[in-house]
């Protein structure tokens, strides 16, 4: 650490400056990831309802879909029926246009509830291109005050909203993150401050690259905004404080400097698991997540250090000493000294009220996120909700059964009578102008909540020939058995890098398998609370990524504090002492760097995306009661009850020579 900090102090200007290059470079050109930014399918292509889609296009190909509402109009006003009629010839005219379905000049044409508005559907050649269903778009806007929605106009307005939410929510937060370092610690802001901006700015340089080789969601942006001011500011804010502390770089390196060494290697086996076994839209999110770690702490590791010595005058100025930790003592102090008076009550009163809030997640839906993820305003949501309400009338997406065999015969019959009796089943339509080799078949749920028993009914029905079952719920089922089947090879990849790591820090086998437990329950809480918020429905992939982003970033906390417990445990103190320096120390950069990560999330709620906001909102639930309940009173009380079992597998071990015991003995060897 020595010859480290000695090269950061030799070099210090050309590292700023090299990073100031990176973070000019990315500015300039890592904007250009939002052109290449595109929709990643959530499912893997050998999902069974990818390939009941595909072979649906292979019988009958077909494009995407648009669709105006008239709302609020006489369907028979006969200046409505000479409009629509003269839109649907111009769109049948267009190139691209498949087939265009109204209610006067082709059947099956619909009549809103209440008789009070009409349909005109639009279907797109395969492979239409954005420009073709511009202009049908342009077409359709000449009916009188409609609204127009379909999948390509949702999924466009989804691409240009999560851009306008991570430029929204960057901006808020840096300014109220800025603000707050500001005001705490002054020219110290700009360590911080300047690493989080680097990191992003970097990152996003390089998926700009990424995107010309591997698929890059819109959604990656907002992750790596998130994560990179997270930890750059957590790393940076730990190294500053230890450097207020202790005035010395490499004090400072050897401590707070192997304690985000570790955090991040954390962090980046989280997200490296969840992008190898991770379905392609988790994926291609981990992706940007593990990029954003690495440059974050590199970032930390190089550009705060030199940063640090360039400013030293600026915040050693005026520093407190580090006896007067105790003069005052914080927030996360107090809460860890009533831990420690009355470990059994407050460990079992704390784990229950954790239990508690976990219990509304239990009961929460699971759904796939259709245009109702859309702000309230946004045209796309309002057709679709229209659509719902007027024409769908609360009926569930039909689940559809492909079958590699005609319709006719006693055996597809039988087949046909024992699909149309499962259970959840309220209509059965087999579809026409199918070829003769196939039959397709469309199963309405009796309600919504059936869907999945339908879906799950269907695939374990014996049939006379090969058999897809697809459809939004099956989608859904699909991948929620994916997540099933892969999440416990990213939790042993996840379990086993923390515990190494965890170990290597502390040499204890008990605190890493206490850290987990302890990350597990202020999971389960934060998703509890994040249900109970959203009324019960949250988007598929919300638990799986804030599984993965609040145990990277609450390992955080648990590395800084476990990192000065541990050292001042070597010094000799005994566990419930170690235990209270270590948090008296630790204790006012943890509840700054948590205080400024509700900030960065919090600047995300303000979004227009719902699974956007639902990440804002459980990672800011999850820090709030990470570093109040968990770090503040759980970690202190679970220790104090442990004593010296904390340490297990013994004093040896978990000492290196030179160091001393509870009784002041020095370990000569091991």
């Amino acid at each position: 650490m020595r010859i480290w900090a000695d090269w950061l102090v030799r070099g210090r200007w050309l590292i700023i400056a090299g990073w100031a290059l990176l973070a000019i470079a990315g500015g300039a050109l890592g904007g250009t990831v939002y052109d290449h930014a595109q929709t990643v399918n959530q499912l893997s292509a050998d999902a069974e309802s990818l390939r009941a889609e595909a072979r649906l296009q292979q019988l009958k190909p077909e494009g995407d879909t648009i669709f105006a509402i008239v709302p609020d109009v006489d369907p028979y006003d006969p200046a409505l029926v000479a409009t629509t009629t003269e839109v649907a010839q111009q769109l049948r005219e267009l190139p691209g246009v498949q087939e265009v379905g109204d209610l006067y000049t082709s059947p099956g044409g619909q009549i809103g509830q209440g008789n009070r508005s009409t349909l005109v559907r639009v279907t797109f050649r395969p492979g239409a291109s954005p420009d073709e269903v511009d202009a049908a778009v342009a077409v359709l806007r000449r009916l009188p005050n409609a609204l127009v929605g379909g999948k390509p106009l949702a999924e466009r307005a989804f691409a240009d909203q999560a851009v306008a939410d991570a430029a929204l929510g960057e901006g808020v937060a840096l300014a109220a993150l800025a603000l707050l370092l500001i005001v705490v610690l002054r020219w110290g802001a700009v360590a911080p401050l300047a690493a989080a901006a680097a990191a992003i700015t970097t990152t996003l340089l390089g998926l700009a690259g990424l995107a010309l080789l591997t698929p890059i969601s819109e959604y990656t942006v907002n992750v790596v905004t998130l994560l990179g001011l997270g930890l750059a500011v957590d790393y940076s804010i730990l190294l500053l404080w230890r450097y207020r502390e202790e005035s010395d770089l490499v004090a400072a390196l050897r401590t707070a400097g192997r304690a985000v060494l570790v955090s991040g290697g954390v962090v980046a086996a989280a997200l490296a698991g969840l992008a190898v076994f991770g379905e392609p839209l988790l994926a291609a999110m981990a992706l940007g997540g593990l990029l954003v770690t690495v440059v974050a702490t590199a970032a930390s590791l190089t550009l705060t250090p030199a940063l640090l010595v360039v400013l030293s005058g600026l915040i050693l100025n005026g520093k407190r000493r580090p006896s007067d930790a105790n003069g005052s003592r914080s927030t996360l102090q107090r809460l860890a000294a009533v831990a420690q008076k009355g470990p059994e009550a407050v460990a079992f009163a704390t784990i229950v009220l954790l239990l508690i809030l976990t219990l509304p997640f239990v009961a929460a839906a699971l759904w796939n996120t259709d245009a109702r993820g859309l702000p309230s305003g946004a045209e796309a949501r309002q057709a679709y909700e229209l659509y719902q309400r007027d024409f769908q009338r609360g009926r569930a997406d039909a689940v559809t059964v492909v079958v590699d065999t005609g319709s006719g015969g006693a055996v597809m019959r039988d087949y046909l009578d024992r699909l149309n009796r499962l259970p959840g089943v309220g209509q059965l339509q087999v579809r026409l102008e199918t070829p003769a080799d196939a039959t397709v078949i469309d199963l309405t749920p009796a309600s919504p909540g059936q869907a999945a028993t339908v879906v799950r009914a269907a695939r374990g029905l014996e049939a006379p020939a090969k058999t897809l079952v697809g459809g939004p719920a099956a989608e859904l089922v699909d991948y929620q058995d994916s997540v099933t089947s892969h999440f416990p090879v990213v939790l042993i990849v996840l379990l086993a890098a923390a515990g190494a790591l965890l170990f290597a820090l502390t040499r204890s086998l008990v605190i890493p398998v206490k850290a987990v437990l302890l990350t597990l329950l202020t999971l389960g809480a934060s998703l509890g609370v994040l249900a109970a918020v959203f009324g019960g429905r949250l988007d598929a992939t919300t638990p799986v990524l804030l599984f993965v982003f609040i145990f990277a970033l609450t390992t955080d906390y648990e590395v800084f504090l476990l990192a000065r417990i541990t050292e001042e445990h070597r010094n000799g103190q005994s566990t419930e002492e170690a235990v209270r320096r270590g948090i008296a120390r630790t204790g006012p950069v943890v509840t700054l760097a948590g205080l400024s990560l509700i900030l960065v999330f919090l600047g995300f709620v303000l979004g227009g995306l719902t699974p956007v906001r639902e990440i804002g909102v459980g990672m800011a639930v999850a820090i709030a009661l990470d570093v109040t309940v968990v770090r503040g009173l759980l970690l202190p009380a679970a220790m104090s009850l442990l004593g010296r079992w904390n340490w297990w597998p013994g004093e040896k071990l978990n000492r290196r020579p030179g160091e001393k015991t509870e009784h002041g003995q020095k370990i000569t060897s091991r």
